[in-house]
């Protein structure tokens, strides 16, 4: 029976739901140019690095000339402020994550959002959580490209096909499911349409260590 590797964890939409937070920022940012974001734009932005999101934002309020890095250090810094004051987990993300780490598996935090960003995410979410954390701009390429991932079970010297990875976005699952992960989607803001193996979920609170168990196992077996 194969075993269970590690556990890789997206962040924002899957852990905490921050995704909400994000819309705050970006929405203030449109606002700021004299715009407002379109909800399919911000749709098409869930999961994507910040340079594909600014592009589709300044697209969106018809502004392609924006300066991407301009608009980035002013939404981080005002998303900053927002993660500052606190983060909600999402449903059974707190206790799957206290689970793995009791049963002594390796963890990792596998995010398209920024280092600085996530350095204030895991004031809320404890680094002491994670024995890796890749973050956006320490990839070369982000999701959907499988990079992240495949560098984050790298850093923990993990087989990719035997680590669960826990996504809620397209990009995410995508980019798991390219690096050979056993892939459980959770979706957050928006509705997945995973590919042939991914494990679809409606809450964490329906996973435990037990069952990532058996779903390595099984692919092994299959």
């Amino acid at each position: 029976m194969a075993r269970l590797d590690a556990v890789l964890f997206d962040m924002d939409g899957t852990l905490v739901d921050s995704e909400k937070v994000w819309d705050v920022g970006l929405k203030e940012l449109a606002r700021r140019y004299g715009g407002e974001l379109s909800t399919p734009a911000r749709t098409r932005m869930i999961g994507t690095s910040m340079a594909e999101s600014m592009d589709i934002l300044h697209i969106d309020i018809a502004q392609p000339w924006r300066d991407p890095e301009e608009s980035v250090r002013w939404l981080e810094n005002r998303v900053g402020e927002l993660f500052a004051a606190g983060l909600l987990w999402r449903p059974g993300a707190r206790e799957l994550l206290a689970e793995v780490r009791a049963a002594g598996l390796a963890t990792a935090l596998v995010t398209a959002t920024r280092r600085n960003l996530v350095e204030v995410a895991l004031g809320t979410i404890g680094a002491h959580n994670f024995d890796v954390v890749v973050c956006g701009d320490e990839v070369g390429r982000t999701k959907p490209d499988p990079e992240p991932y495949l560098t984050a079970a790298a850093k923990l010297g993990a087989d990719p096909r035997r680590c669960v990875a826990v996504e809620d976005s397209p990009t995410g699952v995508a980019s798991a499911h390219a690096a050979g992960c056993v892939v459980v989607a959770v979706p957050c803001e928006v509705a997945l349409t995973p590919p042939d193996g991914v494990v679809e979920i409606d809450s964490l609170e329906r996973m435990d260590v037990a069952t990532m168990r058996k779903l390595v196992a099984g692919r092994a077996a299959a």
